[in-house]
């Protein structure tokens, strides 16, 4: 067969680095600190709603398109709850959509709002899906890099650089805060300088907010509680982040009933529905006590100090995030340059797998010389790869 059996658009992601490296891990026994899952399960009184919607048979079957109401209703709550004083909140019934997490929530939305030859700016470097999801509905990615500065230690947005990105072909900017992989969580700021261009030049804005309770230093602020963003922005959220549930693949978009619409419009043709079970055992759990949101915080921001200060020991120049929990490093002072090279020896040498950020940059010199951690481990676990990591 002379035709490619794979979409041309799509080919050049192959296969992803994050399961190269997982692979590795296994291999070499390595301390897998590159693909971004914790290593312990959620609130056991999570795990058992999820245990009881299955012995009692809710969820077994199609749950509705939108989603259960009781999730619709408990994303609403907790919009209410943690924004509600910016002004912020949503109908269950018609302004939420539950998806097989937030890459689907991503996928559909993309999928629902953008023509072939639309242009999407996203800030690079960016998680590798958004580049093929924004391939798959036809658009054009346009990168605005977020740029390191050694010396606060830090990633920062260039406002002017984004606003030179938009043309006449740009439909809508895809927003990442907190900020995977970099850590940056995005300022007051900088998000009303995002909001007032969106609204000078008609853009819709989808933002990924997961990282949302993983906040170390400053403060998350959903775009859609900025003035004339309400009825322009995709909010998108997910379980898994916030509960430890990755392998539940429960997220949700948030927006006006039009735009909801137009995404499960989408989303219908993806999954259809999903996670039948799951989705009750989620809806309990957003209404877990501020002690678990504030316990979770407070335990990740001690394993990401953990980490950051052995890398620093190690040699690598650090650059401590403000949310996630993922750490970017430079390795150039430990005389590499090249991120995947030094990932895929990094098992054999320190016992120890991380993930080159060249991956999530359009311009891959850009990325080159930085190499991400994941921090989402038990405690004993991260101690041991910092003493691994010291053979470097």
């Amino acid at each position: 067969m002379d035709r490619p059996l794979l979409n041309r658009r799509l080919a050049e992601f192959g296969t992803t680095i994050f399961a190269e490296m997982s692979a590795l891990a296994v291999r070499t026994g390595a301390i897998n600190l590159g693909q971004g899952f914790p290593d312990t399960d959620g609130p056991e009184e999570v795990r058992e709603a999820a245990v009881r919607a299955l012995r009692d048979g809710r969820g077994n079957q199609y749950p509705p398109g939108p989603g259960i109401p009781e999730l619709r209703t408990a994303v609403a709550a907790h919009q209410e709850r943690f924004y509600g004083h910016l002004g912020l909140s949503c109908d269950p019934d018609t302004e939420v959509l539950v998806t097989a997490g937030a890459t689907e929530a991503i996928a559909a939305s993309l999928l629902a709002l953008l023509e072939p030859g639309d242009e999407v700016i996203a800030l690079e470097p960016y998680y590798d899906s958004y580049a093929a999801c924004i391939a798959m509905a036809g658009g054009t990615r346009v990168p605005v890099t977020l740029r390191p500065d050694p010396e606060s230690g830090s990633y920062t947005l260039d406002l002017d650089e984004l606003r030179d990105a938009v043309t006449d072909r740009t439909r809508l900017i895809l927003l990442n805060t907190p900020h995977n992989p970099t850590g940056t969580v995005l300022t007051r700021d900088a998000l009303a300088e995002v909001a007032r261009l969106a609204c000078e030049r008609e853009l819709l804005v989808i933002t990924d907010e997961v990282y949302e309770h993983l906040v170390f230093e400053g403060e998350h602020l959903p775009l859609a509680s900025f003035p004339g963003m309400r009825e322009r922005t995709v909010t998108i959220g997910s379980a898994g982040k916030t509960f430890s549930f990755t392998g539940w693949k429960v997220g949700w978009v948030t927006a006006t009933p039009e735009l909801v619409g137009a995404v499960r419009s989408a989303k219908q043709f993806l999954t259809y529905v999903s996670a039948g079970p799951f989705q009750y055992a989620v809806a309990e759990a957003l209404a877990l006590p501020d002690s678990y949101y504030t316990g979770l915080r407070d335990d990740l921001r001690a394993k990401r100090d953990i980490l950051a200060t052995g890398l620093t020991d190690a040699g690598f120049q650090v650059f401590r995030p403000s949310g996630t929990y993922f750490i970017t490093t430079d390795i150039r002072p430990l005389g590499f340059d090249d991120g995947f090279a030094f990932c895929r020896t990094l098992p054999e040498r320190a016992g120890v797998v991380a993930i080159p950020n060249a991956v999530f940059y359009d311009h891959q010199d850009q990325g080159a010389p930085f190499v991400r951690f994941a921090f989402c481990k038990q405690e004993k676990t991260l101690q041991e790869a910092v003493t691994r990591l010291q053979r470097l």
